[in-house]
């Protein structure tokens, strides 16, 4: 998901605020005291929530490095963790 497709007012937020704005649309959605109306545009907001954190946990998998270490168990480097 890039920027373009990220609505405005979710661009910059964080992580954790994503998940805590996800979960209180989840519980809203599971009591069922929410018009129908409603029910549909905060489950659409949760799914735009639901890809913005993917694209978050996404861009953290790919700053984690795997330190290297020499045979004194010296760090030498990093590389990518997966080994790409």
């Amino acid at each position: 998901m890039s920027d373009a497709t990220v609505p405005a007012d979710l661009t910059g937020i964080s992580f954790e605020k994503a998940v805590a704005e996800l979960e209180s649309i989840v519980a809203r959605l599971e009591r069922g005291d929410v018009a129908l109306d409603e029910s549909i545009a905060i489950y659409e907001r949760g799914e735009l929530l639901k890809k913005h954190c993917e694209q978050l946990l996404s861009a953290a998998e790919n700053r984690i490095e795997k330190i290297r270490l020499d045979r004194a168990g010296k760090p030498t480097g990093s590389e990518p963790l997966d080994g790409a």
